[in-house]
């Protein structure tokens, strides 16, 4: 599959892209949605930050106590912005339906990047699979944007939210931000379709455009290994024994050496992608790859504490 893909980003510019999982779960047990009307402003949230934050969402998945989606974005920054973003916003929704702040204060954002071809495949079988999980239907699943992948007819019937006035756009889609330049559309019950922001190109061609491919995927899905991989390791701190089996496996697959062989200039490229994908710490990083917290510090853009 071509992982690392061009596509025409929302601000207009032509872009190389690469796959993201971006997670928003907390710590603890937390219903972030209680009613309809909230799974639905968090799907909307995820399309309008996706826009003002210059993403691409491939497939998403909102269920009672988190949510998940595949994105395409030019850097880990911008990814990790969206992610907060989303948040953000969230949080705004929730304290002025429910009078409640700190609703999401134990709630993380991840976004975890898709490194390999087989990792892209089981992060976006994992995402709707997590419908399944929830005791839901996949094919039903509303909060989802699995229906729109592999759907060959066009979408013939949707109020497109570019010709919305100002108020109805603010009142259905909870913003102010302009959206005349979208594509966007709303089914009957003013929800979005998801075929209409999705790029559905991108999962499509990662299963050879083949959508039994697809769904054996979802069907044989390791859900709880995923979990783990997507949602759980990047917020637990490892021992240092775990912890350097989990560089030496990544060093293996990114350069095809065990870490304590491939030069320093490879240990630095890595460094930034465990910091950020792993709930670590500079002293940390500096045994398990084998260099001087000064160095590891310097990639990371930190100064050196204590860990």
């Amino acid at each position: 599959m071509q992982r690392v893909v061009e596509r025409l980003m929302p601000d207009g510019s032509i872009r190389r892209v690469q796959p993201f999982h971006m997670s928003m779960e907390g710590l603890e047990t937390a219903i972030i949605c209680r009613d309809d009307e909230d799974y639905d402003a968090l799907v909307k949230i995820l399309c309008v930050t996706a826009k003002r934050k210059n993403v691409i969402v491939v497939i998403y998945a909102v269920v009672s106590n988190h949510c998940h989606a595949g994105l395409l974005a030019v850097s880990q920054t911008s990814a990790d912005e969206y992610g907060q973003e989303v948040k953000r916003i969230y949080s705004m929704w929730l304290s002025h339906k429910y009078g409640e702040n700190n609703v999401l204060h134990r709630v993380d954002m991840k976004a975890i990047l898709l490194d390999s071809d087989s990792y892209v495949r089981n992060a976006l079988a994992y995402i709707p699979r997590n419908a399944i999980d929830n005791g839901c239907n996949v094919n039903e699943y509303e909060w989802s944007g699995y229906r729109a992948m592999f759907s060959s007819a066009s979408i013939v019937d949707g109020l497109a939210v570019k010709l919305m006035t100002k108020r109805e756009r603010e009142k259905v889609m909870h913003t102010g931000d302009n959206l005349t330049d979208t594509e966007w559309l709303l089914d009957d019950k003013n929800r979005l379709i998801p075929a209409s922001w999705c790029d559905t190109a991108y999962l499509e061609q990662a299963f050879e455009n083949d959508s039994a491919y697809f769904m054996r995927a979802i069907g044989s899905q390791n859900s709880a290994e995923m979990h783990q991989k997507l949602v759980e390791n990047p917020r637990e701190r490892l021992p240092d024994s775990e912890f350097y089996k989990y560089v030496n496996n990544l060093s293996d697959r990114w350069f095809h050496s065990g870490i304590s062989t491939v030069p320093t200039e490879s240990k630095l490229r890595l460094v930034p992608y465990v910091y950020r994908t792993m709930k670590t710490s500079v002293p940390q990083l500096a045994r398990a790859f084998g260099l001087d917290r000064e160095k590891v510090a310097g990639a990371i853009g930190k100064k050196i504490n204590g860990g």
